[in-house]
């Protein structure tokens, strides 16, 4: 009678995880290290590196970024999610590069255990990074540039959202969001669209955006398609009407199309991610704004590595990952390429958990531009979440 009784249990709980919600690392309140039954949860992550640049003979340091995570359950349906996030430890009157800002903030109401709706200052699901971006689960000291300058993760705006699992085809989940859209005042020909975001700062909600994903699990894999569709005009009427760029939600359009895939068995690991984004009218918007942007940008990145440790809590990984960048891919005609703004890397080194909330990096990294410039750097950082 045991042996029926245990296969039961088993089914149910397969059939369970094949259709429960997928929650990221980010979610501490359902997938922290530590279990909490507390209404309330605290957590947080967060870097510190020492780069040192071999072609410039320049070292520095810098705590990169320190996160808090605020979450709290009103009840078994309804919960509250927060990070507030310090990045190079303090912001001065005027000094480059610091930010003191909330990078989510929303509520979370669970329709049933495979859908859920949230709604605030949300992280669409859009690349790899965007939704996993603790520094304890990617190789490397830093996030693959890809998806710091062609997807500008972290990229959150206030808007809702909507995700469910698929009961009909086990390992399918999807989702779809609007959200406030972009500022084509604030692209640029070296990180694309990247300015334009709003972050939930008196976002210009003349403009919105949709966005759409399907995630895939089979077997070892994790297939992703994900799309972006945005208006970015956010010009008067008068100058909308002057230039024939439309002055609607989705005036001077902003397209983004990105596929990633990964795959783990046993100690080997590979991601692989391409994107594209178009700037329908780049070519008005430089006529009004002078920034020199391209209408296509295009990006992609593949990773290998191996896990020596994979069949223990830790985790002692080598790795290495090429990107190409090119932020000029197709150039309307009052645009110039910036060849130095086209991008080649390769990073290579080691991370090593010795604890699956303590990350130990060493990477080295080369850059090659589009001007055959090359910088070389030796990165050695710690991390941690909890």
């Amino acid at each position: 009678m045991k042996k029926p009784l245990l296969l039961t249990l088993l089914i149910a709980i397969v059939n369970t995880l094949a259709f429960a919600q997928i929650v990221t690392k980010e979610d501490s309140l359902s997938a922290g290290l530590i279990v909490s039954k507390n209404a309330t949860v605290l957590s947080g992550y967060g870097g510190i590196q020492y780069c040192n640049n071999l072609t410039t003979n320049e070292a520095s340091t810098n705590v990169d970024r320190l996160v808090l995570f605020v979450g709290h359950k009103f009840n078994s349906k309804i919960a509250f999610f927060s990070e507030l996030e310090l990045e190079d430890v303090k912001i001065e009157g005027g000094a480059p590069g610091g930010e003191f800002a909330l990078e989510q903030a929303f509520i979370k109401f669970d329709v049933d255990r495979s859908n859920y709706i949230v709604a605030g200052l949300i992280i669409p699901r859009i690349g790899i990074i965007n939704e996993n971006h603790l520094p304890t689960t990617f190789n490397g000291n830093f996030r693959p540039n890809v998806e710091r300058y062609i997807i500008p993760a972290t990229w959150r705006e206030i808007g809702i959202s909507y995700y469910g699992t698929s009961t009909k085809v086990p390992g399918l989940n999807y989702s779809v969001a609007l959200i406030n859209g972009l500022n084509s005042a604030n692209f640029s020909s070296d990180k694309g669209i990247r300015g334009g975001r709003f972050k939930g700062a008196n976002a210009n909600a003349n403009c919105l955006a949709i966005t759409a994903a399907l995630l895939y699990y089979k077997n070892n894999f994790r297939v992703q398609v994900s799309g972006y569709f945005s208006g970015s005009n956010t010009m008067s009427k008068f100058h909308s009407d002057s230039l024939g760029i439309a002055k609607n939600v989705l005036g001077a359009p902003v397209a983004l199309l990105e596929c990633n895939v990964q795959y783990k068995h046993k100690g080997f690991q590979m991601k692989a991610l391409g994107t594209l984004i178009n700037i329908n009218d780049a070519e008005m918007l430089n006529a009004f704004y002078g920034d020199n942007i391209a209408q296509n940008i295009v990006g992609y990145y593949g990773e290998i590595g191996y896990n020596f440790n994979h069949r223990r809590d830790k985790a002692f990984i080598l790795f290495s990952r090429y990107e190409n960048l090119n932020m000029s891919a197709t150039l309307p005609n009052n645009a110039v390429e910036i060849k130095a703004n086209n991008l080649q890397f390769i990073t290579s080194g080691f991370t090593y958990l010795p604890h699956p909330g303590v990350c130990i990096k060493l990477d080295h990294s080369y850059r090659l531009n589009g001007e055959s410039a090359v910088q070389h750097s030796i990165n050695l950082g710690l991390a941690y979440s909890y």
